[in-house]
C-alpha cells in the first residue's frame, strides 16, 4: 500500500509563504519570553546595582546566603557588617548582597507639645 500527494501539494512546499509560517511562532515564543522573563530580571539588576552604588556605613543588608546585618565599613569591592546583639563582624564581597534597606530618614522637627497651663489644672483640682 503506497500513498502519493498530489503534484500541487508537493510543489507548495517550497513556497516562501510557509517558511514565514513557521518562523512566526517561532518570534513570538521570543518576544513573549522577552518581556516576561528578561527585562524584568534586567530591571531587578539594575536596581540593585544602584542600590550596591548607593550603600553606605549603617545601612541594613540582607544576603544572597540570608545573613542580615548592618554596614561596619566598606571597601572597592567588600563590604564588612555586625549581626546580632553579639556584633558578630562578617565580611562578603558586595555581589553577595541581595537587598539593601537604608534607614529611613530622621527629621529634626519635632510636633511642639502643648505647655503645661497650671491654671487649667487648678480648675479640674476645684471641681
Amino acid at each position: 500500500m503506497t500513498f502519493s500527494l498530489p503534484y500541487s501539494v508537493l510543489q507548495s512546499q517550497g513556497d516562501t509563504g510557509s517558511i514565514l509560517g513557521m518562523l512566526a511562532p517561532f518570534v513570538l515564543l521570543f518576544a513573549v519570553m522577552y518581556f516576561l522573563m528578561i527585562r524584568p530580571q534586567k530591571k531587578k539588576e539594575k536596581a540593585l546595582k544602584e542600590q550596591l552604588a548607593s550603600m553606605r556605613v549603617g545601612d541594613k543588608i540582607v544576603t544572597i546566603g540570608g545573613i542580615v546585618g548592618r554596614i561596619a565599613s566598606m571597601s572597592d569591592d567588600e563590604v564588612t557588617i555586625y549581626t546580632s546583639v553579639a556584633n558578630t563582624m562578617m565580611t562578603f564581597k558586595k555581589n553577595a548582597v541581595s537587598a539593601v534597606n537604608q534607614p529611613a530618614v530622621v527629621t529634626e522637627s519635632n510636633p511642639e507639645l502643648p505647655e503645661d497651663n497650671e491654671e487649667a489644672d487648678e480648675e479640674t483640682d476645684d471641681k
